[in-house]
């Protein structure tokens, strides 16, 4: 047997396992990213001819495919969502990004800073990189499938998934920073990057994000909808595909104006979806993209728990796990409790929300694109074992809580969970 025999019939399990496991875990205390990180890790425990998997020595491959595999979520989570943009409908999304975020990224670099004895740069690098949520590894806490009715998402889902939405993106700032400040001044601090990266890194390049994304979902939108040729006009045609196309499109023209595709893939979502709101078409397009999404996260979480099996946390220390455990335990929530005072959430959805900010295929994506702009003076496979951990701590701790605790707050609500 060689490996490529072996490759192909794991990943024929792996796609059979991934349409399966959804429906058996849901509800359970258990969940689908949870099933791969342990199938990864116990397939490369056996004595098998497996492929070395190695994201530090293989960065670009690593990037590439956590890049694919954001974008594609980034789509899904915009076609997901029912409720029109605005500043009233979306205040807790608003406010998690605004407030909740900021303090989850000051004070985790702190924390680095002071528990793993780490330089400004490294610090703000582990901040800056743990700071998305990723509700896509624990499909309880993220809406259901596209409906008619605005009104048919809870706060707690709606909350999470436009989060995740957007603060993907609103990271890529954060991580330029960390570049532009081990740039500026190596190991110590320096002031002098934040003018520059204020004016370029956060406001230009976020602003073209978002115009260029609400300009190729309207057009996308009118093209699918409103064409007056029926060959062109998508949407009576069922072609669940080509939601890939608005993703790779939208990611690709953002980032060639030298913007943010991740924020550009996420507002052409919702710029499709607000073109014509109740159509089923929009049914069609997040099915196929759910589809593609769930296989990639069940093919990355494999790969990620054969990284752990082959040695990736040799390097952690107990500085590391801490850090990842304040962070999930501690400095999210606190952050998250904060970030909705004042929101019309019960207290109990206020909790649920604050709690399940989930670390996951983002992370490791920001990681592996910031060591390919600059040398940080910490080595990359500490910074790996820390982030993989803390990933990996997130899977087991929400994933197999999420579950239960989802279906507690929907019995208490009196509401019926959205389809899985």
């Amino acid at each position: 047997m060689t490996i490529g025999d072996a490759v192909f019939a794991w990943l024929g399990v792996g796609a059979l396992l991934a349409a399966v496991l959804p429906r058996v875990v849901a509800g359970r205390p258990l969940s689908l990213p949870l099933v791969f990180l342990c199938g990864g890790i116990g397939v490369y425990l056996l004595p098998l001819p497996l492929p070395e998997i190695d994201p530090v020595g293989n960065r670009l491959m690593a990037e590439h495919i956590t890049e694919i595999c954001v974008i594609i979520a980034l789509m899904g989570a915009g076609l997901a969502l029912n409720r029109p943009v605005g500043w009233r409908r979306w205040a807790a999304t608003w406010r998690l990004l605004g407030v909740t975020m900021p303090l989850t990224v000051v004070f985790t670099a702190l924390t680095a800073w002071w528990v793993l004895d780490w330089p400004p740069a490294a610090a703000l690098l582990l901040a800056a990189v743990l700071a998305p949520t990723d509700p896509v590894l624990a499909s309880e806490v993220r809406v259901g499938e596209p409906t008619e009715d605005e009104q048919d998402e809870d706060e707690v889902r709606f909350a999470l998934t436009s989060e995740a939405g957007l603060n993907d993106g609103l990271a890529f700032p954060l991580t330029y920073a960390a570049v532009a400040l081990v740039a500026a001044a190596g190991g110590s601090w320096s002031a002098d990057w934040i003018s520059g990266w204020v004016l370029k890194d956060l406001l230009l390049k976020c602003a073209i994000g978002v115009l260029s994304g609400w300009v190729i979902g309207r057009l996308l939108g009118r093209l699918f909808f409103q064409s007056r040729s029926p060959v062109l006009r998508l949407s009576e045609h069922r072609e669940g595909f080509v939601a890939l196309s608005a993703t790779f499109l939208a990611y690709g023209a953002a980032e060639l104006l030298h913007g943010y595709g991740f924020l550009a893939v996420f507002v052409t979502a919702c710029s499709i979806r607000a073109e014509e709101r109740a159509h089923g078409f929009h049914n069609v397009l997040h099915d196929f993209v759910e589809q593609v999404e769930r296989l990639f996260t069940a093919v990355l979480l494999f790969l990620l728990g054969a990284f752990v099996a082959l040695g990736g946390l040799a390097p952690l220390t107990w500085q590391g796990v801490v850090t990842g455990l304040v962070l999930l335990l501690v400095l999210r929530p606190l952050s998250g409790w904060t970030g909705l005072l004042g929101t019309r959430m019960r207290r109990s959805e206020r909790w649920v929300t604050a709690v399940y900010g989930m670390r996951g295929i983002g992370s490791l994506y920001y990681l592996a694109y910031a060591l390919g702009q600059h040398d940080f003076p910490v080595p990359a496979r500490e910074l790996w074992a820390v982030v993989t951990f803390t990933v990996l701590a997130s899977v087991v701790l929400h994933g197999v809580t999420a579950g239960p605790v989802v279906k507690r707050l929907d019995r208490l609500r009196g509401t019926t969970p959205p389809r899985p």
